[in-house]
């Protein structure tokens, strides 16, 4: 729980600067449009601060709840308009027509997805160190291993395009997964035969990864460790080994590399994590290298509560480095890259909708807050250009949120004024002020589902 206070702190910084540029966008359309602002406010409930600049109508406030904002304008539904001036009621809301109103409330969403496509453009000319497209596979009977994909491939090209890191072969294994489609994959493999000059050949080869075993509880989480794959590791080499701890005791050094415990292989650092978490107050049989002679030696664990579990602890710290590939585009590169990146990023999170909606995806994939501000520490922890991304995303996900044709939000909104469009005629008031409510009821249960959702998380 020390920590919460960080998680607060970052989750602030996410969706503060995301929630000010949708208002933003609201808000710059609506002035020309001619509509008048009364109020742009960062925050809800009671403002805690006020101000009106020289020749501006409009208030500027921050409410005592950091969480959201809006741009109140002048509008014949919400405010008494007698003793306004004839000049002013040209800038009422209603009084505009249907297509000023539509580019007003659709503004809001598009600054978000503005927004993301300029961070990405950033953060793809800057260059961005990512983890390179080498993997890790169980080497178990999962769906990777039984492929053909082997523990250090290299994944040179999905379906035929280049791939220069993990995270673009993450995205292109997710995209295939909810289509439950294939995927043709180019690898480049460590020969175990070695040249005349000791170093090793590689080989090249095509693997197809079948996505159809997938079902809805596996996007839930880690969606590539059902399949058997990961970030690949280095050797499980101790860089820290704690003075009066089992390993030490045991008589293990730093610099030494583990090589199989009770006579499993040891792959890396997490193999290593994984069998003695497993063995709590257990004596192990490990067999470890140093300085190039095989050695054996003998250790018991500790055991440690972990929130409802018990598991094993050595002591040591293994070597967790992960190769990474730095990225850098051209401008138009970049921006390019950020659109299509965008476009997709929006794409998939209607498809995630709608499988949640048929049941096809789990109601446990919708999260809230606290997630938010969970993963907005993590993004923080790893650095500026890792938050930059988290940023990009979430933005992504308020404007696609936004634009669901849920009544009170500027999807419901853009859905009225399309009727409105269609039909000749404004929506009676009466019927409006229904669907609010209706739409306020379904907004709430899912707040309260993502709420839900995030302590079961938390408590796991």
């Amino acid at each position: 729980m020390q920590d919460f206070p960080r998680m607060i702190l970052f989750f602030l910084l996410a969706l503060g600067p995301l929630v000010v540029f949708h208002e933003l966008g609201h808000y710059w359309v609506a002035r020309l449009c001619g509509v008048k602002v009364l109020r742009f406010s960062i925050g809800l409930g009671r403002p805690i601060w006020t101000k009106k600049f020289a020749k501006s109508d409009t208030e500027w406030s921050i409410g005592i709840l950091p969480l959201g904002g809006y741009v109140k304008m002048l509008d014949a539904r919400e405010n008494d308009l007698a003793g306004v001036s004839e000049s002013d009621l040209k800038g009422e809301f209603t009084r505009q027509n249907v297509w000023k109103r539509i580019a007003i409330v659709a503004a809001g969403p598009l600054a978000n997805f503005l927004l993301a496509i300029a961070l990405f453009t950033f953060l793809l000319m800057n260059g961005v160190a990512e983890p390179i497209a080498k993997v890790r596979v169980a080497n178990t009977e999962t769906t990777a291993y039984l492929s053909g994909l082997r523990q250090g491939d290299v994944i040179t090209a999905v379906n035929g395009a280049p791939i220069k890191a993990y995270s673009e072969f993450r995205w292109h294994v997710l995209q295939a997964g909810l289509e439950s489609q294939e995927l043709r994959i180019s690898v480049s493999r460590t020969s175990p035969l070695k040249t005349g000059f000791n170093l090793p050949d590689t080989i090249k080869q095509d693997i197809v990864l079948p996505l159809n075993q997938l079902k809805k509880e596996d996007f839930e989480g880690d969606f590539l460790a059902k399949l058997g794959l990961g970030v690949f590791r280095p050797e499980a080499k101790l860089v820290k080994v704690l003075a009066g701890g089992p390993a030490a005791t045991a008589g293990l050094r730093e610099g030494d590399v583990i090589i199989s415990i009770d006579g499993k292989a040891i792959r890396d650092g997490q193999d290593l994590v994984d069998v003695v978490s497993a063995a709590p107050n257990q004596e192990l049989l490990v067999e470890y290298q140093r300085h190039g002679q095989l050695m054996v030696g003998k250790m018991r664990t500790l055991a440690e509560s972990v929130g409802n579990k018990t598991v094993g602890r050595v002591q040591v710290q293994p070597d967790g480095t992960i190769q990474t590939v730095e990225v850098h585009h051209s401008f138009f590169e970049a921006l390019q890259l950020g659109n299509q990146r965008t476009w997709e990023y929006s794409a998939l999170t209607l498809k995630m909708l709608g499988k949640i909606v048929t049941g096809q995806a789990s109601i446990k994939n919708i999260t809230g807050p606290i997630t938010i501000a969970d993963y907005a520490d993590q993004a923080a922890r790893l650095g500026i250009e890792v938050f930059l991304a988290f940023l990009a995303t979430i933005s992504i996900s308020l404007g696609v949120m936004n634009l669901l044709p849920i009544p009170v939000l500027d999807g419901g909104h853009l859905l009225y004024y399309s009727l409105e469009v269609l039909s000749g005629k404004a929506i009676p008031v009466k019927y409006l002020e229904m669907a609010q409510r209706g739409g306020l009821v379904v907004l709430m249960c899912l707040m309260i589902v993502a709420l839900f959702n995030d302590i079961v998380r938390k408590m796991s």
